[in-house]
């Protein structure tokens, strides 16, 4: 696929022209009482309360996610190990889920080149925090959380068709190939 730039720079940053600002979350009881409370949480400025609140309290990755401090230094524990925790930032959502995608695309060739990759990255990054571009929620539940953290566990049942012998086989771990689709029916 050749992508041409419509919305970003080759060179810039994607969230270049977006302002973000800090928000914070929550859910309450009727008597007032917390259920879920979240601080810190970096959004696109233009990004509605509601909008915020789902991304926070069903969307962010609650654990296992490398922390890093303002310079971008890993966190570290008093033993040394990086200190884990949950995503705060919309761009490490929107990074996981374009970043994922666009490895897919180029490990299966999608790609004419590396810059028609980069360029479908930053474009999906920015139509991501732009909301012009949502995905559907196993998406974001579930994408990109091998890519971007390296997460991994029992596969649960997940099956693939493999690209090289076309056969359907189990899946080594549940975030390698998660399950990224859901059909809902009514009746």
């Amino acid at each position: 696929m050749k992508i041409d730039r419509r919305f970003t720079k080759t060179g810039e940053s994607p969230y270049q022209t977006i302002p973000f600002s800090t928000r914070s979350s929550e859910i309450r009881n009727p008597d007032g009482s917390a259920v879920f409370y979240q601080d810190n949480i970096l959004a696109p400025e233009h990004w509605s309360q509601l909008a915020v609140d789902i991304l926070a309290q069903k969307y962010f990755r609650k654990a296992g996610v490398p922390q890093f401090d303002d310079q971008g230094h890993p966190i570290l524990t008093d033993k040394g190990n990086q200190q884990l925790g949950g995503e705060h930032d919309a761009r490490q959502v929107f990074h996981r889920l374009a970043g994922c995608w666009t490895e897919w695309g180029t490990t299966h060739h999608y790609f004419d080149t590396p810059e028609d990759a980069a360029a479908f990255k930053d474009e999906l990054s920015f139509m991501l925090a732009w909301q012009m571009a949502a995905p559907n929620s196993p998406q974001w539940f579930n994408t990109g959380l091998h890519f971007a953290y390296g997460l991994s566990g029992p596969s649960q049942g997940h099956f693939y068709v493999d690209p090289n012998t076309h056969r359907v086989k189990q899946a080594r771990n549940a975030y390698e190939r998660p399950q990224v689709h859901a059909c809902f029916i009514q009746s």
